[in-house]
């Protein structure tokens, strides 16, 4: 039994670290302005406009850290700190975005898997909740094995989402350099803090993997 809990507190520890470097990185650049002066607005307009995607809309959204690029509205969504700063931050989570962007607009193939797979991970969670509920009610022995279920199709959402994450800071670093308009310090400090993103995929993924062997080593427990 230790070794449950000993996986259980790694996974937690990880996770916090991943948070915990990602929230440094970007409290640091949201406090260095670009030189140039450009909002999050403006570098994403500039991307989007030269890689012929002039339809897609920026839009400012609530809440922090809650930028993202919704496919199906063709929008990418920027937080207000970073839609209207004038920050490294600003830039590199604007620019990153536009990275999601550019891979739909190109077909990329992990962007395509994931968005397959957005319904079956919602499903296998929707199911889960339900059968938590019924299981607390009328004790359902085969929570073990549905909560491997849902593991398991997270760890491929994940899996996938990785390549797709990690694309789309590598074509936000090529855009910036593009531009020829930001200073060599400022695009380091966009690959620390892009970089420190993508580790919390990383911590997301190994997380999920943790938690499918401490189920699995639960379920093979109570079988013995």
């Amino acid at each position: 039994m230790e070794y449950y809990y000993l996986i259980f507190f790694i996974s937690i520890i990880i996770t916090l670290i991943a948070q915990a470097l990602v929230s440094s990185r970007y409290n640091k650049y949201k406090k260095v302005p670009n030189q140039i002066g450009m909002t999050g607005e403006n570098v994403a307009r500039n991307i989007l406009d030269g890689n012929g995607l002039q339809d897609v809309s920026i839009v400012p959204v609530k809440g922090n850290l809650t930028d993202h690029y919704n496919p199906r509205t063709r929008t990418v969504n920027l937080s207000e700190e970073i839609f209207y700063g004038t920050t490294v931050a600003s830039m590199s989570v604007a620019a990153h975005e536009c990275g999601h962007a550019i891979q739909h607009k190109e077909g990329y193939a992990f962007m395509k898997m994931r968005s397959a797979l957005v319904p079956v991970v919602n499903a296998a969670s929707t199911l889960a909740y339900f059968s938590m509920i019924v299981g607390l009610i009328f004790g359902y022995m085969g929570m073990l094995e549905l909560g491997i279920l849902v593991q398991a199709i997270t760890l491929l959402f994940e899996l996938v989402t990785l390549p797709v994450e990690f694309n789309a800071s590598a074509r936000a670093l090529k855009q910036l350099e593009g531009f020829g308009m930001f200073e060599t310090e400022e695009i380091d400090g966009s690959k620390k803090m892009l970089t420190a993103a993508a580790m919390t995929y990383v911590a997301a993924l190994i997380t999920t993997l943790l938690n499918l062997l401490r189920l699995i080593l639960m379920l093979n427990r109570r079988r013995d």
